[in-house]
């Protein structure tokens, strides 16, 4: 599944958080938080561990 990488990246900056910090609250991989930001694909369950550390839907991240 892929991200967008420009609504994650906004979405990060908006809440002043590092990669490390969203990977620690998600629950996953540093590099799986970077692999979303660089657009490449990750699993399913990484992706919407990611959204709810964030606060947000899959759907509000999804790529379109």
């Amino acid at each position: 599944m892929r991200i967008d990488r420009v609504k994650l990246i906004a979405e990060m900056a908006r809440r002043d958080i590092h990669a490390q910090e969203l990977a620690d609250k998600a629950g996953v991989s540093r590099s799986a938080v970077q692999s979303m930001r660089s657009g490449k694909s990750v699993w399913e369950n990484t992706a919407l561990h990611v959204a709810n550390a964030l606060g947000l839907s899959l759907a509000d991240l999804k790529e379109d």
